[in-house]
């Protein structure tokens, strides 16, 4: 027991440690400041812009920047289908794959261009190595980009500088911050025993004379962006519980400190445009706690294990059941905290196989998308709910809420509004109208409490841009419910994505154009401990108010029913 919480206890404190010095890279990268990559990527990028038709200094407005990701978005995804659907005729498919149905494809290149990479499809028997590597792997680094660049709009909104230009931002997102780490960290992947390789499926003879198909491929550098940019997509249909994907401890760490660095850097990365880093840390420590309490929770529950086997079997035994033995209880649970927090959405154990404690744990996160949030739009999404609890207090005491120096106002408030209330939409709508028809009923292999778990998690995972699953739901090609599962997350896909942008770039915008307010006495200081205390209690109430219900009739019922014995 003390060997587990000991590695989660290490694997934060690595979290806290490189946070600032990652938080002030990313700061000085788009800020335009020299960094130790200049003299390689600089010439790189002048090329880029040139080829491209972008001038650096062409700020762009929120509406200009929002149909910039729009647009390009658009066509990534064309390409992306186009690849796949083609891939029988294209190199790297020594196993001769054609393409995936339609509605598999659709789902796919959605779910991948939206920074989701939810998979209703297992990609060692489904997609070649080119569609891999050149259509998935494409799409994970500029999706990756795509949300970066927003948080960093959306900061330099708040702070009174311009959006910036979408396209500088995403080409310096991945040649300064995704593609450099992404490279070391396949290297050290590729050492720890992740394969790397284009040589077709391995055929061997087992020791009982049977026939063994071993997947491989390029997995290294797959993996590593897979992680450092939220993907979580997996190259194997098991994800990071592939030991091709994560052969061990050392790997598994590293995979870990990818997902969560550049969520927790961001945080630093404001404080540093808005020159207050006591702010930063206050927002950070906050985070932090919430975190660490719904990892205590899910660890606890899984070190305790499922009451009715242990009744049975007369003994104290951890919940082992859809765990890889290489990380035990305490790992996964750490794991499955931190990649529905993140948003990654990649797994190293099965969730469904998680207590009832752990899958309220995982559904809180994508409900409440600030622990510590999506790549980028984390921090957007965290300083939203500073802005709502600026508000709040300052109509308590009868004065015009302000932020940063700009006075908060309606239109403000308004499209703060819209980025609330896009996700309950998104995720409760499809979710009774799944679990009122039957053709989506047929695909859900557990009834009861954790049916609709199941259900809801689905979709939250769609519209949280998460991409994990619970399974147990017929979601996969050839199914007969595959159909409805692939067409029906698309609405929570796009709408979970866009309109949240969207909503974000003009509010950044509208604060960008505000005149500064002197400070007076009277003023509302966002960086004491009080305010950030509200702040959390702000974003608690607002979480537990809005989704409470479906909590109660999953995990929550759930739980109470294997603590009655039934």
């Amino acid at each position: 027991m003390g060997q587990g919480f000991l590695q989660i206890g290490l694997t934060l404190c690595i979290v806290i440690a490189i946070t600032s010095v990652f938080g002030r890279y990313i700061a000085r990268v788009f800020q335009g400041e020299r960094t130790v990559l200049d003299s390689l990527m600089n010439p790189i990028e002048r090329g880029i812009y040139v080829l491209a038709g972008v001038r650096r200094n062409d700020n762009m407005t929120g509406w200009q920047y929002a149909r910039a990701i729009l647009y390009s978005n658009l066509v990534m995804g064309i390409v992306v289908y186009l690849l796949i659907f083609f891939q029988r005729f294209l190199p790297w498919n020594p196993n001769g794959l054609g393409a995936p149905t339609w509605d598999t494809l659709l789902h796919t290149t959605i779910s991948f261009v939206t920074n989701t990479d939810q998979q209703h499809y297992s990609g060692e028997t489904t997609l070649s190595y080119f569609s891999q590597v050149a259509a998935l792997g494409f799409v994970m680094f500029t999706s990756a980009a795509t949300g970066l660049a927003v948080g960093i709009a959306f900061i330099r909104g708040l702070t009174g500088k311009k959006l910036g230009n979408f396209y500088v931002d995403l080409t310096r997102a991945i040649t300064r911050v995704l593609l450099p780490i992404s490279v070391i960290g396949a290297i050290a992947l590729l050492i720890l025993g992740v394969p790397q390789t284009l040589a077709q499926t391995l055929v061997v003879k087992n020791l009982e004379g049977g026939t063994q198909y071993i997947a491989r491929g390029p997995v290294a550098s797959f993996e590593m962006i897979k992680m450092l940019g939220e993907n979580g997509g997996g190259f194997f249909g098991v994800n990071s519980a592939h030991p091709f994907e994560n052969p061990n401890g050392a790997s598994n760490l590293i995979e870990m400190i990818a997902m969560i660095s550049i969520p927790a850097a961001l945080i630093y990365t404001y404080g540093v445009f808005a020159n207050n880093i006591k702010q930063a840390w206050l927002l950070f420590w906050m985070v932090f706690v919430i975190f660490v309490v719904l990892v205590g929770v899910t660890a606890t529950a899984e070190l305790q294990g499922n009451p009715l086997i242990n009744a049975t079997l007369g003994i104290e035994h951890p919940n082992l059941e859809g765990k890889e033995v290489r990380f035990g209880w305490a790992q996964t649970a750490l794991w499955a905290v931190m990649t529905t927090a993140t948003m990654s959405g990649a797994v190293n154990g099965m969730h469904d196989s998680l207590m009832p404690q752990g899958i309220f744990s995982t559904l809180f996160n994508l409900f409440l998308q600030i622990i510590w949030g999506g790549q980028g739009t984390g921090i957007a999404y965290l300083l939203i709910y500073v802005i709502l609890t600026v508000f709040l207090t300052g109509l308590m005491v009868g004065r015009t809420p302000e932020f940063l120096g700009r006075k908060i106002e309606k239109r403000e408030i308004i499209l703060a509004s819209i980025v609330l209330l896009v996700h309950p939409i998104a995720i409760l709508i499809p979710s009774a109208i799944a679990l009122a028809y039957p053709i989506s009923l047929a695909g859900i292999t557990n009834p009861g409490f954790h049916g609709i778990s199941q259900v809801v998690y689905e979709y939250a995972s769609a519209a949280a841009n998460n991409g994990s699953g619970l399974a147990g739901i017929a979601n996969t090609q050839p199914a007969p419910t595959a159909l409805w599962w692939n067409l029906s997350c698309l609405f929570p896909l796009l709408a979970g994505r866009y309109i949240p942008i969207i909503a974000i770039l003009l509010l950044a915008d509208s604060m960008s154009r505000k005149q500064t307010v002197p400070e007076t006495p009277g003023t509302l200081r966002t960086d004491s401990l009080l305010f950030t205390c509200v702040t959390a209690g702000v974003t608690l109430i607002l979480g537990v108010l809005t989704f409470f219900p479906v909590l109660a009739l999953g995990p929550i019922a759930e739980g109470f029913k294997l603590a009655s014995g039934s």
